[in-house]
């Protein structure tokens, strides 16, 4: 069985606002390898719909593991995705439902697995276990694992995402607002008005051909001076 003090080992690895989904599918491998006894390695997916968005191993051959049931459209994970609850082969020599599946785990010395979902719609995270030796791995003695470990990482990913859409706006605002401030320095210099003058004459631009601020701010330090400020025709002058 895990150990007991795998819920307290989940919260001081995964409760992190900024986790990414990466890292967070990344801890869950390796945390589940290192927690579960028989347990030779495991793969991760978060799944957006029915589609794999992110994926983590343990040892580089397990993908392909995952792989093949994408292939064939037929596995232990793809079972427990559709909602079959943990789905276990005890001894992949004697696997009859899923023939590629269990060929291409022999090849690799995985003789038996158990593969749990989380759902948290409409997204779904699903983690495998694999074991050397056959019936090595029992699955209600990972409910416990997968509950823990799933609703870290959906919670995470949404954090995460939150966290780096705000990031990603106040980025776009602080760029925005040193464009203004060098277009406002640019028209001070050239036209000889004030900071408040220079702001509404990139208002006044911005209003009368119909394009953001920003926009107008770009268009002058393009320019490297006044000449866009002007109204059309070159006639204009800034207002006092």
């Amino acid at each position: 069985m895990p150990r007991p003090d795998l819920a307290q080992e989940t919260a001081e690895l995964l409760n992190i606002a900024n986790t990414s989904e990466p890292r967070s599918l990344n801890r869950l491998v390796v945390l589940a390898s290192r927690q579960v006894p028989a347990c030779s390695g495991a793969t991760a997916v978060l799944w957006r719909g029915t589609e794999p968005a992110v994926r983590a191993a343990s040892h580089p051959d397990l993908p392909e593991l995952d792989d093949v049931q994408l292939a064939s459209g037929r596995g232990p994970m793809l079972d427990a995705l559709a909602g079959a609850g943990p789905v276990s082969c005890p001894d992949t020599l004697a696997e009859a439902r899923w023939p590629e599946y269990a060929s291409a785990a022999l090849r690799r010395g995985v003789r038996c697995c158990v593969t749990l979902a989380y759902r948290s719609r409409p997204d779904a995270v699903t983690l495998s276990l694999f074991g050397a030796r056959p019936r090595s791995l029992e699955p209600g003695q990972l409910a416990e694992l997968l509950t823990a470990f799933g609703g870290a990482v959906m919670g995470n990913a949404a954090e995460y995402g939150d966290a780096k859409r705000t990031a990603l706006q106040l980025r776009a605002a602080a760029d925005s607002r040193a464009l203004v401030d060098q277009a406002k320095g640019m028209l001070m210099q050239a036209l000889g008005c004030s900071a408040e003058d220079a702001l509404a004459r990139l208002r006044q631009i911005s209003q009368e051909r119909n394009l953001r601020v920003t926009d107008v701010a770009r268009t002058i330090i393009d320019s490297r001076g006044a000449r866009g400020a002007r109204e059309p025709g070159g006639n204009g002058s800034a207002r006092r």
